[in-house]
């Protein structure tokens, strides 16, 4: 795949995670897409990952600005780096009481991309300044 080509893959990918639309980024997956959610366990496989989207929105409402991507010559790595602002919308045992707080953090991912899909995808923020986010707001 070519680096335009992966770019243009991955910013799909970020485009439906910002408006929400689980069907258009899963058309990004592979079947057996390799899922690294950040600060946890590894899932894999598609249907794990729709799992993944219907309990994060059931929780909380998130969008993506401030987009950068990155790709290496041969198109087959990449990394997006972004801001991510949320809502916190219904509790997740673990995690303080949700009462509408609102975040905003750093946050990035790296990804593999194989035959035109992506085929592993790898979460990465601050997860103590979400925490305290969450906390005092």
């Amino acid at each position: 795949m070519k680096r335009n080509e992966t770019r243009a893959l991955i910013m799909r990918f970020l485009k439906a995670f910002d408006e929400g639309d689980s069907a258009a980024m899963l058309a990004c997956l592979a079947d057996d897409v390799i899922h690294d959610i950040n600060q946890g366990d590894r899932e894999i496989g598609k249907e794990k990952f729709r799992w993944f989207l219907a309990a994060r929105a059931r929780h909380f409402r998130e969008s993506i600005g401030d987009i950068a991507v990155m790709t290496d010559e041969d198109g087959m790595h990449a990394a997006a780096e972004f801001t991510l602002r949320g809502t916190y919308l219904s509790s997740v045992e673990g995690l303080p009481q949700a009462t509408g707080q609102r975040y905003a953090l750093a946050a990035g991912c790296f990804f593999d991309v194989d035959d035109g899909r992506i085929s592993r995808v790898s979460a990465h923020f601050n997860r103590t300044a979400w925490i305290e986010q969450l906390e005092t707001r």
